[in-house]
């Protein structure tokens, strides 16, 4: 279905989404949100669509931040709203079963930098600028800043960049995890469509019981995310995709996954 302010494209297995506020640098409203979900839901719903790519328009920005007309006429009550709204889009993103990869093609700031940390992997442009400046505004963030960066920096590296609110470049991303691969910004959709292809070719089933088992387990003891791990490989053994997979190995040919 067409949407206002996102763009809904499909490729052969991969969707991309792209958020189309270019004027604005992509900047993320109650409206822009709600279409952001209803295209990921749409896309998590179609069989067809096997690896998501959340971009956005333009060469100057991915998502620049929320949108700060509308945050400055919000009082503390809907405030929350709006912080629990972003924060449920953001969190489908990450409990969809379906991986998703950011294209990071200029400006993450605060809630674009809090949508490249919900998604499964990040592709950046060598001219990304990506940080939390929400202290600049005097706000701390709202969309998971707080609580994401933490997991994956470690507590004393987000408690850097969220206080200082200062913008790092690509490489520095890369540097301390926060992306996974820079690239020339000219390739940058053609790596983040490589990479979709690549895991769109892989058993399905497999790959999203993986994303599920990382989701579950990293926020457990170790010995419970090993039982996890343990039940989720054993479902996988019924599936007519592990018996075609290894039949696949065994014979010495490319396998014929079918998601079943």
């Amino acid at each position: 279905m067409p949407y206002e302010h996102v763009i809904l494209e499909r490729d052969d297995g991969i969707a991309i989404i792209t958020i189309n506020r270019p004027k604005v640098l992509n900047a993320l409203r109650t409206d822009v949100l709600r279409d952001l979900r209803e295209a990921l839901m749409e896309c998590e719903n179609d069989d067809a669509v096997k690896v998501v790519i959340i971009t956005g328009a333009g060469d100057r920005a991915f998502v620049a931040g929320a949108d700060i007309g509308e945050m400055s006429e919000l009082d503390p009550i809907k405030a929350k709203a709006f912080s629990e709204f972003g924060n449920s889009v953001f969190l489908y993103i990450e409990k969809m079963s379906k991986p998703v990869i950011a294209a990071i093609n200029g400006y993450a700031l605060g809630g674009g930098c809090e949508l490249l940390m919900a998604c499964d992997i990040v592709i950046a442009s060598e001219k990304a600028k990506i940080g939390q400046p929400e202290v600049k505004l005097g706000i701390p963030p709202g969309f998971g800043g707080t609580q994401r960066m933490a997991r994956l920096l470690g507590k004393m590296k987000a408690k850097e960049l969220i206080f200082t609110g200062d913008m790092i470049d690509a490489q520095e991303a890369l540097r301390i995890g926060l992306v996974n691969k820079v690239v020339p910004s000219e390739k940058l959709m053609e790596e983040a469509k490589n990479l979709a292809r690549t895991i769109a070719s892989r058993g399905q089933i497999a790959v999203r019981m993986a994303k599920q088992l990382i989701n579950e387990g990293i926020d457990v003891d170790l010995e419970t995310g090993l039982s996890l791990e343990a039940k989720g490989f054993a479902i996988c053994f019924s599936t007519e995709d592990q018996k075609e997979g290894m039949k696949a190995f065994l014979e010495k040919r490319e396998a014929k996954f079918t998601g079943k």
